[in-house]
């Protein structure tokens, strides 16, 4: 473990740990299995014995836990808005952990395939057992929160349908949600570039800095098929690679992970939870506004306890809708 940006007077630090996965050990992709896993520690963490709750916290698509990190003159990063809402009293000291899930095609959904790895069992089982072995956690559900924006907030909802024993608190802004909106805009963009061969558009695209106009749109369906539509080590596009027609057979495949239909499966796990919200701009590019009303339409139908926001803005350029997740989970967690 080493420690970097070390800071005093009220700040926290950032430290790093060199963690070496077994679950993502020969993955599909080639992926590195021996990744680095960020955390945030607050004020006086080594000054004292004191055993801190945990906030995990998911990047979207093309994103990994470092890029939480980044300076920026004009929008705070993860460690310094922690530092501010603590010193503020907005929110209670927690240590903020920052997982790498990503992927050749851009990302993980925070879940297992076989045409990626097995990223759900790395985050719900072999982070958090190196977290509570390496820091002084509450090691306890109740004192685990996850959020995340975009695919973030996706993967954290995942987490708190399918592992609620290991998280007792959910915040998602923007996540993925009511599939027939948020994805489908994209398949004909994607078509058009991925000219019949979903791997000669990576070899492309990872072969050069500089990216078209629409190379996102295919390689977010590229990424979503190989986590939604695997096939074995390959995976199959939700549209005709010759002609462009949805193939609704695939399709049928996606929205199976899609969360509006995942809530009656996992109704007792969604209820048991301490806290869960669901938030989204009104003008979000993806519609995942629209989704994430749907989706709380769908827990409300199920008597499953939750905060429902939306606020006055886009997808991007939206960090500072962590605030509010920060102080809602803290006002919730031991």
């Amino acid at each position: 473990m080493h420690i970097m940006i070390p800071e005093e007077n009220g700040r926290g630090s950032v430290v790093r740990l060199r963690h070496e996965s077994e679950v993502l050990k020969g993955n599909p992709l080639g992926d590195p299995s021996v990744r680095d896993l960020f955390a945030y520690l607050p004020p006086g963490y080594s000054a004292t014995d004191k055993r801190f709750p945990a906030v995990y916290c998911l990047t979207g698509f093309t994103g990994r836990g470092k890029m939480l990190l980044n300076d920026n003159a004009f929008t705070p990063n993860l460690a310094e808005r922690m530092d501010k809402l603590i010193a503020a009293g907005t929110i209670q000291p927690m240590i903020a952990v920052m997982p790498n899930c990503f992927t050749w095609f851009g990302g993980s959904q925070y879940i297992n395939s076989t045409a990626t790895g097995r990223y759900e069992d790395y985050l719900s089982q072999e982070i958090v057992a190196a977290v509570d072995a390496n820091f002084r956690t509450i090691a306890d559900r109740n004192a685990r929160a996850v959020m995340g924006k975009s695919s973030g907030g996706y993967g954290s909802l995942i987490m708190g349908m399918r592992h609620s024993d290991v998280f007792g608190l959910v915040c998602s802004t923007a996540g993925d949600a009511y599939f027939e909106y948020c994805y489908p805009n994209d398949f004909a963009k994607a078509f058009r570039l991925i000219k019949g061969d979903p791997i000669g558009f990576m070899r492309r695209f990872w072969s050069t800095e500089k990216q078209g106009r629409d190379d996102h749109a295919a390689l977010n369906t590229i990424g979503m098929a190989a986590c939604y539509s695997p096939d074995g080590e390959s995976f199959d596009m939700p549209f005709d690679l010759e002609t462009g027609e949805m193939r609704e057979e695939v399709w049928a495949r996606w929205i199976e992970h899609d969360p509006v239909r995942l809530v009656e499966k996992h109704a007792e796990e969604l209820k048991s939870l301490k806290l869960l919200y669901v938030d989204a701009g009104t003008r979000d590019e993806f519609a995942l506004d629209v989704g994430a009303r749907i989706l709380s339409r769908k827990l409300a139908e199920n008597a499953i306890g939750h905060i429902h926001e939306d606020f006055d803005d886009g997808h991007f350029h939206i960090s500072y809708r962590y605030d509010r997740a920060l102080e809602l989970i803290s006002e919730r967690i031991i």
